[in-house]
């Protein structure tokens, strides 16, 4: 039986919740078909701090597959990170105050880091429960990406993580109309997303080969 660690995000920018801790937390505990156990836990919204949490409950848990799940406001579905980059480069400050400026996430790393996660066949198995997603190009500069990147940076020297990555969700509907009508996916729909994703990821040995980019 695989343990999956699947992370969510406190509240930032204003908001009074977050939709990925509020999806996530609802998911510590189940089991996958296989068995595999999902552990949740909340990483604050700070750089440097999220990662030391991270690596915290990485040690503990020891997980097989490791999810982190982000908030991206304005986007209209479920988008699977492709790649992480090795920059800080907050438009705001984070929830500690802090707002680095073209700063490495890690000194001397690598400019990036691919997920491992089957991408494009968690798109696939998305789209056939008619639910929206799609492979996105970039996970930004801010938290979130710091986040990516630390964890793909971990996974790449513990090799019992079988599969790394990390998935953006929109706004929750009550969000999006204090947003003046963004973009936005129920409750329901991301929990069902999150565990489409961690079956697909489980069952998938190769990912598919069909097209995921964009134009732009």
């Amino acid at each position: 039986m695989k343990t999956i660690l699947l992370t969510g995000f406190e509240p930032f920018g204003g908001e009074h919740n977050n939709p990925s801790w509020e999806a996530v937390r609802r998911l510590d505990g189940k089991h996958l078909h296989d068995g595999s156990r999902i552990v949740a836990a909340l990483l604050p919204c700070a750089f440097g701090a999220a990662l030391d949490t991270l690596a915290v409950k990485i040690r503990l848990v020891a997980p097989d597959v490791v999810v982190c799940v982000g908030q991206a406001g304005g986007r209209a579905d479920l988008t699977i990170e492709r790649v992480a980059i090795n920059v800080d480069d907050a438009p705001m400050a984070d929830n500690a105050g802090q707002q680095p400026i073209d700063a490495p996430i890690v000194a001397n790393g690598p400019v990036g880091y691919f997920a491992t996660l089957p991408i494009k066949a968690i798109v696939q198995a998305l789209h056939a429960k008619g639910i929206p997603a799609s492979v996105s190009q970039t996970a930004g500069t801010y938290v979130c990406n710091h986040v990516f990147y630390g964890l793909m940076h971990m996974a790449s020297s513990r090799h019992a993580i079988q599969h790394a990555g990390f998935v953006h969700i929109p706004y929750l509907p009550e969000q999006a109309a204090a947003h003046r009508g963004a973009p936005s996916m129920s409750l329901a729909m991301m929990m069902d997303a999150l565990m489409i994703l961690l079956e697909t990821t489980i069952s998938v040995k190769h990912d598919s080969h069909v097209s995921g980019g964009s134009t732009h």
